[in-house]
């Protein structure tokens, strides 16, 4: 299954095409909908509301759900149930500033989310046996046929300067497809890289990565003689994979 068999445009009734024009650099606009375009999704259906602050209505089958971040719920209908995910590492997830509760919705009936945040919501379809990392509070919902969990950025430079804390959460498919979807702040663009190949990425604009491409802080030198410590950190991302970036990056401080 490719990315667009993976979403269908309800209101044309066509694969929903996310291919966007590549700048010379190699970076094109991350996969987005239109506003009010209806996506099918399992047996629900998913419809991007709003440009300035956007909302995700959700309209769930029975037997369907989603988890969320226990504050980006933005209103439901009552015969939605609702319940929390158990999750491991919860103490680690509190004292590193990630949130511990993840709600989860289960259908049939309407619920809607937004981040209380200018931005893009992203759309990406994750197809079986894909691995995606996303920088902590950056994912609004996912479906139930995606596994969830962190993993620990590894080095003390990564975590000093890395401008996102201690861990990134990851988002894993097994058998059946899932629909994820982020919040970047600004506008969000992605790149493929190819193995071996290397980008320079301010860490604070650091939005997702497939789990195979690498991230490690450097620090360039700006200056020699009295400037000469002053230093520069930026994230190395190597491929292979996807790295996806935000234009207006927002550092999240942890205790």
């Amino acid at each position: 299954m490719n990315e667009k068999a993976a979403l269908a445009c309800r209101a044309c009734g066509a694969p929903l095409d996310i291919r966007n024009l590549v700048s010379e650099s190699g970076w094109r606009e991350a996969p987005r909908i239109r506003d009010m375009t209806e996506i099918q999704f399992s047996s629900s259906t998913c419809q991007v509301e709003g440009e300035i602050v956007p909302a995700a209505e959700i309209n769930l089958g029975p037997g369907d759900s989603v988890f969320f971040e226990h504050h980006v719920m933005l209103w439901k209908e009552e015969r939605v149930a609702m319940s929390l995910m158990q999750l491991s590492g919860g103490l680690k997830r509190a004292f590193a500033g990630m949130p511990f509760l993840i709600s989860v919705a289960t259908g049939p009936g309407r619920i809607a989310f937004s981040r209380d945040a200018t931005g893009e919501l992203i759309v990406l379809p994750l197809h079986p046996g894909m691995e995606l990392d996303a920088r902590e509070h950056a994912f609004l919902l996912s479906s139930h046929q995606i596994s969830y969990s962190f993993v620990r950025i590894k080095g003390l430079s990564n975590i000093l300067f890395g401008g996102q804390g201690m861990y990134m959460d990851r988002f894993v498919t097994n058998g059946a497809p899932g629909l994820l979807i982020l919040h970047g702040y600004g506008n969000v663009f992605e790149r493929r890289l190819a193995a071996g190949e290397s980008i320079l990425v301010e860490p604070g604009a650091f939005l997702y990565k497939d789990s195979s491409v690498t991230m490690n802080v450097e620090f360039q030198r700006l200056g020699t003689g009295f400037f000469g410590g002053t230093n520069m950190s930026l994230a190395r991302m190597t491929g292979p994979g996807r790295v996806g970036i935000q234009s207006m990056y927002v550092h999240h401080h942890t205790e």
